[in-house]
C-alpha cells in the first residue's frame, strides 16, 4: 500500500522532472511517457517489497507525435533491477506501428529495511542485538547487498571494521567456531529406528550447523558430522 502511495505522490510531482530538450515533446504526451516509466518501475521492484521514488527522469529525443492514443512499450537494460540509475528506451506505438523511440535516463530510489550499525564493530567482535537495527536505506547505495531481518546478524562476528549507520552485507560476517579441531565431542548418530552415543573427537572448527569430519574414538572411523552445540555433532545414517 505504501508503496503505490509512493508512486502517485511521485506521478503528483511529475511536472517538476527534468528533460533534457522539452521545447518540442508536448507537455501531454511527456506525462504519458513519465506514467509508463513509472508503471515500470513499480512492477519492477513489486517483489522487493520496497518504496520507489524517481529521484531524477530525463527525457531525451524529440519525436513527432501523431494525434490520437498512443502505446509506449518500455525497454531497460536486462541487468537492471529497477533502481538505481539507468537509460532505458521507450518505443511509442500508434497501434501496430512504431512512431517514436526516445531514451529516459532515469534514478530511482528504492527504500527497504535493512539491518544496519548503530555504532562502530570492530573487526573480530561477535555481534549483539543492541549494536544494530533495521533502518530503511536505499537499495542502490548499498548494490541491493543487504540483510533484512537482524536473526541473520546478530551473534555473528565482524570479519571487517563495521562503520556505524552503515548496512550490513552477508559476506562482512561469520559464524561463531563452537567446536575446535582436536576437541572431544559427543558424537550422535541415529537413524528413524535407533540412536547411539559415542565419543569422538573433531578434526577440524566449525559453527552451528557447519559439517565437520570427526573420528570415532572407538572404531578410530573418521566421519562427517552436523554439529548441534559446543560440545555435539550428529551424524544421520
Amino acid at each position: 500500500m505504501r508503496s503505490t502511495l509512493m508512486i502517485i505522490i511521485a506521478m503528483v510531482l511529475l511536472p517538476s522532472v527534468a528533460m533534457a530538450e522539452p521545447s518540442r515533446i508536448p507537455a501531454g504526451r511527456a506525462a504519458e511517457v513519465q506514467r509508463a516509466v513509472l508503471s515500470y518501475v513499480q512492477q519492477r521492484t513489486a517483489d522487493i517489497g520496497c518504496e520507489t521514488r524517481v529521484k531524477r527522469l530525463t527525457i531525451s529525443g524529440n519525436p513527432s507525435f501523431p494525434a490520437g492514443t498512443l502505446d509506449y512499450e518500455v525497454v531497460a537494460p536486462q541487468q537492471w533491477e529497477g533502481w538505481g540509475r539507468a537509460g532505458i528506451s521507450v518505443i511509442v506505438r500508434k497501434g501496430a506501428r512504431v512512431v517514436g523511440n526516445l531514451t529516459v535516463w532515469v534514478e530511482v530510489e528504492a527504500l527497504v529495511d535493512m539491518v544496519v550499525t548503530v555504532r562502530q564493530i570492530n573487526h573480530g567482535s561477535v555481534i549483539a542485538a543492541t549494536d544494530i537495527a533495521l533502518q530503511k536505506q536505499d537499495i542502490a547505495a548499498v548494490q541491493g547487498r543487504y540483510l533484512a531481518r537482524t536473526e541473520d546478524v546478530v551473534g555473528k562476528k565482524a570479519r571487517v571494521t563495521l562503520r556505524p549507520n552503515a548496512a550490513i552485507r552477508i559476506d562482512q560476517l561469520e559464524k561463531v567456531p563452537l567446536i575446535r579441531a582436536g576437541q572431544l565431542v559427543t558424537i550422535i548418530a541415529e537413524n528413524e529406528r535407533m540412536r547411539i552415543t559415542v565419543t569422538g573427537k573433531s578434526k577440524s572448527a566449525g559453527a552451528e550447523g557447519d559439517t565437520i569430519t570427526v573420528q570415532n574414538l572407538g572404531s578410530l572411523k573418521e566421519l562427517p558430522a552436523r554439529i548441534l552445540d559446543s560440545n555435539t555433532v550428529l551424524i544421520v545414517f
